[in-house]
């Protein structure tokens, strides 16, 4: 089951770097990780031992496909290799995601920067991947010899430690911008025009007239600042057409008062 935001009129996105899950423990965080993917438009998943095996069955794969909350191309696609070795085989660059220091000698780079780095080659056809640890006890140092660079996050190291998903989403979002696909799905409409200058005076005059009629602006003589401040604050907002239509009337009605009922039919 998909939530709001998904557009069923569009494929599923494509590419993008593999991601290698190590060992997962829990078939929940599979699903989640599935669908951190597919929200970034990556769809390569590779299981390496997980615990359990894989594909799962019975209530093992509900709980897998209910936390991809529809990701099941991503899902229904994972291949599965018993070793790190037979999973990184055919990439020629991969990154190892890690929270603690250790002491390799590798570059650690942060999300922004690794994803920047493999933006051309994967678009121009390389095939490389970012390894995962299971998620009690991460990568084993062994593991981690495998890879080119070492990848962390800028977290709070009071309390460091990242789901499994998380990790992924946050590595699949960092690929999504530096890839230059990072356009918002939407913008603000733009419902009516910005006012002319000459609407925004109109306005002005009839507002400061019924404000002067009420005794607004006391004592007179900071009668002019008191009149920029107001215009000011307007043109702050940055009015629409519709806007000045809108606070116009309801000027108008404060000033008039309540509407009389019309009689039905009259």
């Amino acid at each position: 089951m998909t939530g709001a935001g998904t557009d069923h009129s569009k494929a599923p996105g494509r590419g993008g770097p593999a991601i290698v899950l190590v060992r997962p423990q829990l078939a929940v965080n599979v699903g989640m990780a599935a669908r951190a993917m597919a929200n970034f438009g990556l769809d390569d998943l590779r299981l390496v031992a997980p615990k359990n095996g894989w594909p799962r069955t019975g209530e093992y794969k509900d709980v897998a496909e209910a936390a991809a909350s529809g990701a099941l191309h991503v899902l229904d696609g994972a291949r599965v290799f018993a070793t790190i070795e037979e999973a990184v085989a055919d990439l020629t660059a991969v990154y190892a995601t890690t929270a603690r220091e250790r002491g390799q000698g590798k570059p650690v780079l942060s999300p922004e920067t690794a994803m920047a780095a493999w933006a051309a080659p994967i678009r121009s056809g390389e095939r490389r991947g970012i390894l995962f640890g299971p998620e009690r006890t991460g990568l084993g140092n062994d593991e981690v010899t495998l890879a080119d660079a070492v990848v962390t996050f800028p977290v709070d190291p009071a309390h460091g430690s990242l789901n499994l998903a998380q990790a992924v989403l946050l590595m699949g979002y960092e690929w999504r911008r530096q890839s230059g696909d990072a356009a918002l799905p939407f913008a603000e409409p733009e419902l009516s025009r910005p006012a002319s200058r000459e609407a925004l005076l109109s306005f002005f005059a009839y507002v400061e007239g019924e404000l002067t009629a009420a005794g607004f602006f006391r004592p007179d003589g900071k009668q002019p600042v008191m009149r920029r401040n107001l215009r000011n604050i307007f043109h702050r907002i940055g009015m629409s057409e519709q806007d000045v239509k809108t606070l116009r009337g309801a000027v108008v009605r404060l000033v008039q008062g309540p509407r009389r009922r019309t009689p039905e039919g009259g």
